[in-house]
């Protein structure tokens, strides 16, 4: 019912006013909160390991507060998805600010001169934007996108990319990273990917938020194997006013902070699943510093940490892992007991 329901919206652009639709929206997002359903509370199990790392402590009503604005940033992400097609490009661009030191360096390397170059991106702010404010201000962009139950649902949204001039490639597909390899080898390209979250049963762990999470080993592999530069972006959410405010038709806007590049020329002498892991944890490293000053605007409703994954379905799960795991067990155990 929502499925369709969302498939209307997006065909429909113009249908409902887009400051009512926000409003809807945000209702939406309210009751899913109060009530602590659609994955709320994996949103705050995931919260509580970031604000502790940050904070040392964090209260009952601290997590919550974070977690009731993260429900509503990632609700507007579909208010405004939903609305893509009704937007002009002026409006759209209008909407996201670029900043961060790895803007003029990208810059210069895929839009003044014929480079391209990979990107980890995570499940924050709005990433259609975000790849449209990439297309237009630095190379056109390829993504990949996971394959939905409800092939209808997922049509809808590689309709909406294309209309932001993102390129979707859909993961499970054979030889993946070799095709976005291919993407790479072209001139004037980016490949932005969300990886701070793994599909697939081979993913990496790393370090993150005084735990371990589970990530993509996409970026890292795609640098190893390119040698191209690989940037980390964040997103997050900033009050506009005045000419800004008036030009985007909103209340909030998005920044787009991308980092220098990750220095990988010293991994290459390592083996190669070891510079994967290096590379992984060193862009995860870059990242988890932005989620931990923007934790609102970090949309994880799945389970990334060790403590809530399900090893028995993962393959290659280090040995190291699996005793921090039971150590872990052990000491909930004793806390408990």
């Amino acid at each position: 019912m929502l499925d369709n329901f969302l498939v209307f919206l997006a065909k429909h652009p113009r249908i409902i006013p887009e400051p009512l639709l926000r409003g809807l929206f945000l209702f939406a997002a309210d009751v899913c909160w109060l009530f602590r359903i659609g994955g709320v509370r994996q949103l705050e199990r995931n919260l509580r390991h970031v604000l502790e790392s940050r904070d040392g402590t964090v209260s009952e009503k601290t997590l919550r507060q974070t977690s009731h604005r993260g429900m509503r940033s990632y609700f507007t992400y579909f208010a405004e998805a939903m609305t893509v097609g009704g937007q002009s490009d002026e409006t759209l661009l209008a909407r996201t600010r670029p900043i961060g030191p790895g803007l003029p360096i990208c810059k210069e390397l895929v839009h003044d001169n014929p480079g391209s170059a990979p990107m980890a991106i995570s499940h924050q702010g709005n990433w259609d934007y975000e790849g449209f404010l990439a297309a237009n201000v630095l190379a056109p962009v390829t993504v990949t996108a996971e394959r939905l139950k409800n092939k209808k649902l997922l049509d809808t949204f590689i309709e909406i990319r294309k209309r932001v001039n993102i390129t979707v490639f859909l993961t499970g597909q054979p030889h993946l990273i070799e095709k976005l390899e291919d993407v790479l080898a072209k001139p004037h390209v980016l490949v932005p990917l969300l990886a701070d979250r793994d599909l697939s049963r081979h993913g990496e762990f790393v370090h993150a938020f005084g735990s371990t999470i589970r990530v993509a080993r996409g970026p890292a592999t795609l640098a190893l194997d390119t040698g191209k530069p690989l940037f980390v972006v964040n997103m997050f959410r900033e009050k506009l006013s005045g000419e800004a405010r008036r030009k985007a038709g909103i209340r909030y806007g998005y920044v787009v902070d991308i980092s220098a590049p990750v220095d990988i020329d010293r991994f290459r002498s390592l083996p190669r699943e070891e510079a994967i892991h290096a590379i992984s944890q060193a862009w995860v490293d870059v990242w988890s510093r932005d989620i931990s000053a923007h934790p609102e605007d970090w949309h994880m409703l799945q389970p990334i940490f060790i403590e809530d994954l399900d090893m028995s379905r993962l393959k290659d799960v280090p040995d190291e892992v699996m005793a921090e795991l039971r150590q872990i067990n052990k000491t909930d155990k004793t806390s408990n007991g």
